[in-house]
């Protein structure tokens, strides 16, 4: 078996090597590593928090902070992800830990697109790219914060039970609290991990098949720049922390397309889309993701309209 192994390895080396060098492939290679190395910390970040959610908070505590009313709890939760500085890769599984503590699912689903895309290092970040543009920051912070809700409040309104999976509070029980603890906080990373790996896996390959020309031959076009805009941040699947810095430097498309651009990337893109079908499963996400889409492509012009 080692013979066998060693020639494999040789004949890779002389087969393999010219298609492996190839700027195609190593393009893909370093978008990839970058979008898990940008990833991960805020992932653990987050699973670490749903973790101490599940153990370390009792249930009743969310029953004191947010309003029994399911529509009055949306708003609420949705302005709560200004306490929260992370990215989408750490508000799935912190929404996973709320809603398996009682918390209704709208209003965790309020929160987890609020969160990335209105904590203050994104809106520090927004302003630090667009310096001289304060409208700008406010219009992301008003199109995200109404994007969430709404988004919330339809899920409310026509969301059914079956339609989302809530993780289990009890399927982590140990000796101790630390123990269940370190158990929930291995069991979400692993689970999430793999599927941060296949969102990444995904968005290098359509960063490298996708013509960057295609941009530029649409920026002229108001209503179909926006959508590139829109569908390229999906693709990109950059960090909510670090999209503001790429939108300023599409200078050929309106402020509108960019907000569209900053509004849809920490909402829905490939790695998130993996971490929802993953977390709350497929069926959920094939509901909840055309919904959020088209909620943020619509809000952005809106506002775009009235602010920019």
């Amino acid at each position: 078996m080692f013979a066998a192994l060693v020639g494999f390895l040789a004949l890779g080396n002389f087969v393999l090597s010219p298609h492996l060098t190839a700027p195609a492939l190593r393009t893909w290679s370093t978008i990839f590593v970058a979008i898990c190395v940008q990833a991960i910390p805020f992932l653990v970040f987050g699973v670490a928090l749903s973790a101490a959610i599940r153990t370390f908070v009792p249930p009743s505590f969310w029953n004191r902070v947010l309003p029994r009313q399911p529509y009055a709890a949306v708003p609420v939760a949705g302005v709560a992800g200004l306490v929260l500085p992370g990215c989408e890769c750490a508000s799935v599984p912190v929404a996973s830990g709320l809603m398996s503590r009682g918390v209704t699912p709208a209003a965790a689903l309020a929160f987890l697109l609020a969160s990335p895309a209105i904590n203050p290092v994104v809106l520090v970040a927004t302003a630090v790219a667009f310096p001289g543009q304060p409208l700008m920051v406010v219009a992301r912070f008003a199109a995200s914060l109404a994007v969430a809700v709404l988004a919330g409040w339809i899920w409310q309104l026509l969301g059914r039970p079956g339609w989302l999976r809530i993780p289990s509070s009890a399927a982590y029980d140990g000796p101790s609290r630390w123990a269940s603890f370190l158990a929930a906080m291995r069991h979400d990373f692993l689970h999430a991990g793999g599927f941060l790996v296949i969102g990444g896996l995904t968005a290098a390959t359509l960063n490298v098949v996708v013509p960057r020309a295609w941009l530029s031959s649409v920026a002229d076009i108001p209503w179909l720049s926006i959508l590139v805009l829109a569908v390229l941040a999906v693709i990109l699947s950059i960090c909510s922390e670090a999209d503001a810095f790429v939108a300023a430097s599409l200078t050929a498309f309106s402020p509108t397309a960019k907000l569209a651009f900053l509004v849809v990337g920490p909402m829905v893109d490939l790695k998130l889309i993996a971490l929802q079908a993953g977390t709350f499963g497929r069926g959920f996400a094939a509901r909840f993701v055309p919904l959020t889409f088209a909620l943020a492509i619509a809000v952005s012009v809106l506002v775009g309209w009235v602010i920019l």
